[in-house]
């Protein structure tokens, strides 16, 4: 049985094509991948994102914890603001990107990749029984099934959801929430983060209250262009950022300096898990690089097409990510490249279905306003 957020019938509603996302039945467009993909650009776009999974850390020793967890510094996280950070394995690859929020001093709520939650939750129990602390000094909670998480995207999104609370969304920066009420009496955090590269917010409310407060941003939302988006929009509109994606870029064998993670990833900091191989991977000279490309020529570079040499004798890689940009009308796509075929401007081909097709490293985003 696949799992389902509190918002399935609500998709039911709009018509949205259901899909198996992670064992999620979730939905993959509702009018159109290219239709919902230009109304977040230009105006809001609406997203179920309850997938996520949600851990609460809480205790005198939360900030220890965590910042021997991930790769980021927790300790400059202040109460009110969020930060995105790398979790890794003992070896230095990545078992997860997150975003972790500081409600207080000593709590922190830490979202995590929707199919990663399970396995996030056991290695972040693995950690923590290493962690020398003793017993009480913090805790950890999978919260996941409390939440329903709305993401709503876009340049009016700040409009939209401002009608529906008394919190003040203006002085909330990027990567800071406030937490507050919508509709009057539905307690909320409301976090100006988002995985589209657009300005908007995700909202975290209880449960079993998302339909009602999905509904209500839809009816305020339609009227000024708002669509509902799926699964495909939400790809394609992270991909011109060259946001990753856990699976595609990232995986247990990545290191998060050939990712491009390395300005999340303080190594000036203490001690935390994979730092130690990550330092002489460093050292050692980073073997390959995650870039962005076009192609020259026609067609779609898909995930693990393989690279190779601009004359297609040597293979120096492989696709992680690839798309018709809706923004650009050109194909783009991302994908980690040998260190020395790296930089911009560089020639290579991808093997599209036995076609060498030519394409050209170039900077990212792919998308700027």
């Amino acid at each position: 049985m696949l799992k389902r957020t509190a918002l399935f019938e609500e998709h039911q509603k709009l018509n949205g094509r259901l899909i198996d996302f992670g064992g999620w039945e979730l939905p993959v467009q509702y009018s159109g991948l290219m239709d919902e993909h230009v109304a977040c650009r230009t105006a809001a776009g609406l997203f179920d994102v309850s997938h996520m999974g949600e851990v609460h850390v809480e205790g005198p020793d939360a900030e220890a914890f965590l910042n021997y967890l991930v790769t980021n510094n927790v300790a400059k996280i202040a109460v009110g603001q969020a930060q995105y950070s790398a979790m890794c394995n003992e070896h230095g690859g990545i078992v997860d990107d997150l975003v972790i929020y500081r409600r207080a001093n000593d709590r922190f709520l830490v979202v995590v990749n929707a199919s990663n939650t399970d396995k996030d939750f056991a290695h972040m129990q693995r950690v923590a029984s290493g962690f020398g602390k003793p017993a009480g000094a913090f805790t950890l909670t999978n919260e996941s099934a409390h939440y329903t998480q709305i993401a709503i995207q876009g340049p009016k999104a700040a409009e939209i959801l401002q009608s529906l609370t008394d919190t003040p969304l203006a002085p909330i920066k990027t990567y800071w929430f406030a937490e507050g009420k919508v509709l009057g009496s539905i307690p909320a955090i409301l976090a100006r983060t988002g995985y589209t590269g657009e300005d908007g917010f995700e909202v975290y409310i209880p449960w079993e209250k998302g339909p009602e407060v999905w509904r209500a941003l839809y009816q305020k939302g339609q009227p000024l262009g708002l669509r509902p988006c799926g699964l495909g929009a939400r790809d394609t509109l992270r991909l011109e950022m060259k946001y990753p994606l856990y699976g595609n870029e990232l995986s247990d064998e990545t290191n998060p300096l050939e990712a491009g993670l390395g300005w999340v990833t303080k190594l000036d900091k203490g001690d935390f898990v994979g730092k130690a191989p990550i330092v002489r991977a460093k050292e050692a000279g980073l073997r390959r690089k995650l870039v962005g490309f076009r192609l020259v020529d026609r067609g779609i570079a898909r995930h693990g097409y393989p690279v190779f040499t601009a004359d297609g004798q040597t293979r120096i890689g492989e696709v992680t990510s690839g798309t018709q940009s809706p923004m650009l009308k050109t194909s783009i796509g991302v994908a980690y490249l040998t260190a020395e075929h790296a930089a911009e401007g560089t020639k290579f081909t991808v093997d599209i279905r036995g076609a060498k097709v030519l394409a050209e490293v170039v900077p990212t985003p792919f998308y700027k306003k």
